[in-house]
């Protein structure tokens, strides 16, 4: 029985993304307006992403660079790759859970407010 799970365990190991990857969970932001800052720099290289990043007017740019720079450094120290030769091969951002917040309308009704969440996930890859 505990040999299967060792094979399992070895498979999985064989079959894991070897791209370097950062995430950010449960960032304080709406997904729609990070999606609109993750669209500047899918596809992109690392130097040129971190400079429309620090460029773009746009409140969700500081946590996409943090993980941006997050994923540089993990396929530098962990990966061994060189900077200068990756770029952005995948990004999203999708809902974390939300927050639900209630104010006082009306004639004694309440509206409910959404306090949304994301999860930013940047995947780097070498430039081939």
């Amino acid at each position: 029985m505990a040999l299967r799970i060792k094979e399992k365990a070895i498979n999985h190991r064989e079959n894991d993304d070897k791209r370097p990857r950062a995430t950010a969970r449960y960032i304080r932001m709406s997904p729609r307006k990070v999606k609109a800052v993750i669209d500047l720099i899918r596809n992109k290289s690392l130097g040129e992403a971190q400079a429309i990043l620090a460029n773009t007017p746009r409140a969700a740019t500081e946590p996409v660079l943090k993980v941006l720079n997050s994923a540089a450094a993990n396929a530098e120290n962990n990966l061994g790759m060189d900077q200068d030769s990756l770029y952005v091969a995948e990004a999203y951002a999708n809902q974390g859970p939300t927050l639900k917040r209630f104010r006082p309308r009306a004639h004694g009704r309440a509206a409910r407010i959404r306090k949304r969440t994301s999860h930013i996930t940047i995947i780097l890859d070498e430039k081939k």
